[in-house]
Parts: C-alpha cells; structure tokens; sequence
C-alpha cells in the first residue's frame, strides 16, 4: 500500500512578516516513517530545520481536532538538512505556530514530547497591539506571542588550548571571552561590539575546523536599539552555514547575558540577513528559559512520497 501524502507547512519564525526571520518546516505524520525517510525529507527542503509532529491520543474527540481536558500533546522530532538534533526553538514555535493557527488543537497551551523532555508552547495575547488599536477580545484573538518553556544552557568554561584556531575563523573580530554550552556543544564567544558582530564576514571552512557544533558570536546591543544583546549563529557541520534566528541558542545567552547585565528579561535581536527578534525571560529558580515570538506561515503542500 502506497504511503498517504504528508501535509507540511513553511513557517518564518520570530518574525512578524514573511520572509524574515527563520524559516522550518513543520510535517504532520498520520503513520510511522522511518529515520532514514525523515532525514532524506529535511536534506531535500536544505532549510535549517524540518520538524515532524505525530499525535499522542488524549481525546474522544474527532481525529483532526484535540480538545481534551489536559493540554494536547504531540511527538516533535527536528531534523537539520545533515543530522537530528536534541532542541530547536525556531522550529518549535513554527511547530505551534501551525497547530494553533490550523484550528487543530482547541486550547491556549501545546505540549510537545522530545529528546529535551516535554517542552509547551502557549499563546500570550499581544497586548500592546490590543492596546493601541482598540481591538477588542474577539478582534484581536489571532493577535498573538508564542511563549515557548524550554531549558536553561549554562555555558561552561572553555579550557581548550585552541583559541588560537578560535581567533583564526574570527578574524578581524575582537574576542572578550569564549564559553562552551552544554546542550548543543557550542562556542559561545562574546566580541567587542554589536556592531562587529553585524559586520563580521564569516569564514565557513575555518569554523567548521573550530572545536565543538558550531560558534555563536553575540555581544551587547548598542546603546539605543531597543535590544540588550545581539548573535549570530553558525553551523556548517550541521549543514547549516548562518542559522538565521536560534532558539537554542538563546537558552545559553539568556543565562550568559543574564548574568552579566543583572536583568532576567532580555530583548534579543540576531543579526543575520533575515534578522529576528526574540523575547526573554529567565527563571533562575526554575532553570528555565521563556523564548516569546511570533510567525508566519509561507507555504503549505504535501510529500507525496
């Protein structure tokens, strides 16, 4: 028996308008398909990342829609264009994106169930939008921030002697201090200035000879932007030269940026070409860290194979 088309959606993530911020896509499975088809999907879309969601039954209700009395739960699996990874905001919130607006779950709140733990998303109304149109409950109900609970990255010492190698692929970049996150094997390397980390031109082939995943380059917003920090994030073993917007990697620069401004809730901006904006809040208590944006679907269409 041929297997059923699988419905897929492409949604911009931390961003408000199409083609900005970071595009994943989002596969609905109604049947079981093996790791090897998985991955040959996410290499043949070549976005950052492609996710894949599968029901976990709580409901009497109908098939396509889940609105039982404890929040719906889906399987989530993220898949880079190379390999599968442990935790991905940007396509977390492309994943919730999709649900919420499809009408395919009926609550506020999501659960997803992956190699992280159970992560949830949950809608939180844009007030300010509510505020300055007027709009009232009913008008202003697609209005919305996804607030995504995920865990806190503490970046540890970086005790390598390659800093040399470091400095090589960042060249032209003035370094402040090198960290290594925990939960993706990152670099995380504070530079001089935002306005280097906007202007740094990347050198792929040297970064991908760097120790660790990949190298996020972050450092505090200028004075007046409106932001507290920004990044960059690149991943070229993972088959992903600049990720546009990462989710987790703010799981460790909300700790490291944290600490060092003295302030739990931060305004983001990752400057890439596509640019993104994230806001944060960090529970030191819970060790947990709120990733709130918005999205935007862009495409939608089947695999027929």
């Amino acid at each position: 028996m041929a297997n059923k088309p699988v419905r897929y959606t492409v949604v911009d993530a931390f961003t408000e308008l199409p083609f900005k911020g970071n595009p994943a896509v989002v596969c609905l499975l109604d049947e079981e398909r093996d790791d090897k088809w998985l991955q040959a999907v996410a290499t043949e879309f070549n976005l950052s990342e492609t996710c894949y969601l599968t029901r976990i039954a709580n409901s009497e209700g109908p098939a396509n829609l889940i609105n039982a009395s404890s929040n719906p739960r889906f399987g989530l699996r993220w898949f880079t264009p190379v390999f599968e990874v442990k935790l991905c905001g940007h396509a977390t919130l492309a994943a919730a994106h999709t649900l919420f607006s499809s009408g395919l779950v009926g609550f506020d709140i999501v659960e997803f169930d992956t190699l992280s733990g159970v992560l949830t998303a949950k809608k939180i109304p844009d007030v300010s939008i509510a505020y300055a149109s007027g709009l009232e409950n009913d008008e202003n109900q697609d209005r919305y921030y996804i607030e995504l609970d995920f865990p806190v990255d503490l970046p540890t010492e970086f005790l390598s002697i390659e800093t040399s190698q470091i400095s090589a692929a960042l060249q032209g970049v003035s370094i402040v201090e090198i960290k290594r996150t925990s939960i993706g094997d990152d670099l995380l390397v504070e530079v001089s200035s935002g306005e280097s980390v906007i202007d740094y031109k990347p050198q792929f082939d040297a970064i991908e000879k760097c120790p660790g995943r990949g190298i996020i380059i972050t450092a505090a917003a200028p004075a007046n932007s409106g932001f507290d920090f920004y990044s960059r994030f690149f991943c070229p073993k993972a088959g992903i030269n600049e990720d546009p917007v990462c989710g987790s990697a703010h799981c460790s620069l909300a700790s490291y940026w944290s600490k060092k401004l003295g302030k739990c809730d931060l305004k983001a901006y990752q400057a890439s070409r596509r640019s993104g904006v994230l806001n944060i809040h960090l529970d030191e208590q819970k060790q947990r860290v709120l990733l709130r944006g918005k999205a935007v679907t862009v495409m939608e269409g089947c695999i027929l194979v």
